[in-house]
This record gives structure tokens, C-alpha cells and sequence, in this order.
């Protein structure tokens, strides 16, 4: 049936008000079309003043046996079907789309990182997808998603197992830090030579630093290092308590009171961030939103810090 070139349109109204039209004049009363929508006679009525009230005219003669439709409301009729038409598609593709981004995602990633990185951005990501509950793997492993045993890693290795998709999240600064007490009672390091007369924090079975100092010309091996721990967050806790200078990732400082960086001009090589997920996985909705959002968020935060 073609519309009538000078029908009035309904866009731009509220739909609330279009489905308590469609709903009186499919069923023929004020009462009868209460009942289906399961509202309150009053309610209606108002809404259908309402409406007729923004189109200037009426849209039903009311009468002791029903509401007959005007001339008005049959030109608005179709207008208004389509809007039911349409609200009803995007009713149901916002159910699958929510149906897919809710469920759990299970991320995994360091000590330190699952204790100061990420937490801003798993907040956010509650906010952003309330559907999707994370279950976050402090570990330093880095075999997880091999073993199926995390959905999305963020790690500061590039993996080498091609099952596995990586995106670099950007470079995580190294800086020589240590609390104002320690500095107060040993002095400031002026260059890095001044650190083989210092207390140093080191690393218990991890050679890192030591190889670290070794690429950097410094001859600091493991009988250098005052007190060693291979736990990261004991790591940064020695360091704030005074034992010595150590060194951390630049967003750790944030979180740790009282230490301040020392030898801003020591060239030590950034640690990699990599977001990680396992190739056939990330074919699954929730963890390619969950895993797009980190992409998204992580670099700003880093750089927040």
C-alpha cells in the first residue's frame, strides 16, 4: 500500500509513546490496551495526549465502547508499525551482542603488572562490558595459554609459538630507584659506576640485571647484591623499605612511598609489553572484545604513570 505524500511521520518521537498508539488502536480501547501492555489505564491515556499533543491533533475519538481511530491516526499507522518493526530488530541484536561479550575471560599476566598495571584498566573494562567477569592469573609463568589455562596474557616477552597472536603494547621503562632514607644515609649515586659502593637489590635465581649490567660495561655480578628476592612485589617492598637501590619498572614508583629515581641518564634497555592470545581463541567474541579493550587501555595507562 503507498503512503500518502502527506501523511504525517513519527520520527523523532518517543517510542513509548508510538507503542501505546499502536497498542490502542490494535486493540480498539483505552482498557483493552492497558491490559496488554500490563500499565495503568491513566498511564495510557496520558501518553496518548501526550502524543496527540505533539502532533496538534487528535489521534482517537473516544466513545463509551471504545477509541475509534481518526483520519490521523490511520495516515500515522504505517510510520508507526515501521518504528514497532524496527525497535523490535534492534531489541534482538542488542540481546545477541550482549549475549556475546558476557561470560568469563581469564587473563594472566605478572606480579607486579596484575598488581599495578592492570587493575585501572580490568575497572574499566567492568564499566565499559559489566557481562564480563575477569579472572586475573598473577603468574610469572609464561606457558598459561599454551596449556589453555588463560584466555589473554600480557607479558614482557614476545612468545615464539606461532598458535599464539601477540600485539605490542608498547615499551616499559627500567629506572634505577631508591628510597629518600637510603639516599639520605649513603648518599645519591652520581653516575653508574657510584652503584659498585652502594647496597643493591638484586635477583635471587634470575640473572637478568647481571646480564643488564654486563651489556651496559658495569662488572656487577651476584656478590653485588646485598639482599635478593625473585618475587616482584617483595622486590619493590625491600626497595621502599630502605635496603638499597634496585631497579623497576618506571610505573612501579606510583606505588611505592618515598622512592625516587636516581640516575636518570643510565641507558637501560625498556622491557617489551606484549598483549598475548592464542590464535583459535581469539575467534570468540568475548575474548577478541576482551583483548581489543586491553590493546586500547594499557598504553594509556602506561603512559599515566
Amino acid at each position: 500500500m503507498p503512503k500518502d505524500a502527506n501523511a504525517p511521520h513519527l520520527d523523532g518521537f518517543d517510542w513509548s509513546l508510538v507503542r501505546s498508539f499502536l497498542a490502542v488502536l490494535d486493540a480498539g480501547s483505552m482498557s483493552a490496551a492497558a491490559k496488554r501492555l500490563g500499565a495503568r489505564q491513566p498511564t495510557l491515556s496520558r501518553q496518548i495526549a501526550a502524543l496527540e499533543d505533539q502532533l496538534g491533533a487528535p489521534l482517537f475519538e473516544r466513545t463509551g465502547r471504545g477509541a475509534t481511530p481518526t483520519a490521523l491516526a490511520l495516515a500515522v499507522a504505517e510510520d508507526a508499525r515501521a518504528m514497532q518493526e524496527g525497535a523490535e530488530r534492534l531489541s534482538h541484536r542488542l540481546s545477541r551482542a550482549r549475549a556475546q561479550t558476557t561470560g568469563d575471560v581469564r587473563i594472566t599476566t605478572s606480579q607486579v603488572a596484575a598488581s599495578y598495571l592492570l587493575p585501572p584498566v580490568l575497572a574499566a573494562l567492568q564499566l565499559a562490558e559489566p557481562g564480563i567477569r575477569v579472572e586475573l592469573v598473577a603468574s610469572n609463568a609464561l606457558s598459561n595459554l599454551l596449556r589453555r589455562e588463560a584466555d589473554i596474557a600480557v607479558r614482557m616477552a614476545r612468545p615464539a609459538q606461532g598458535s599464539l597472536v601477540a600485539r605490542r603494547l608498547g615499551d616499559i621503562p627500567i629506572v634505577a630507584c631508591a628510597h629518600v632514607d637510603y639516599l639520605a644515609r649513603a648518599g645519591t649515586p652520581q653516575a653508574p659506576g657510584d652503584l659498585l659502593r652502594h647496597r643493591l637489590v638484586g635477583y635471587d635465581r634470575d640473572e637478568t640485571l647481571v646480564r643488564g649490567f654486563a651489556t651496559g660495561g658495569l662488572p656487577i655480578t651476584r656478590e653485588h647484591f646485598h639482599v635478593l628476592t625473585d618475587d616482584q612485589l617483595a622486590y619493590g617492598r625491600l626497595v621502599a623499605a630502605g635496603a638499597g637501590v634496585g631497579f623497576v619498572a618506571g610505573y612501579n614508583l606510583a606505588f611505592l612511598p618515598g622512592v625516587v629515581q636516581i640516575l636518570p641518564d643510565m641507558e637501560i634497555p625498556p622491557l617489551p609489553c606484549w598483549l598475548v592470545t592464542h590464535r583459535e581463541i581469539r575467534g570468540n567474541p568475548l575474548v577478541r572484545r576482551t583483548f581489543d579493550f586491553l590493546a586500547e587501555q594499557v598504553p594509556q595507562v602506561m603512559a599515566s604513570m
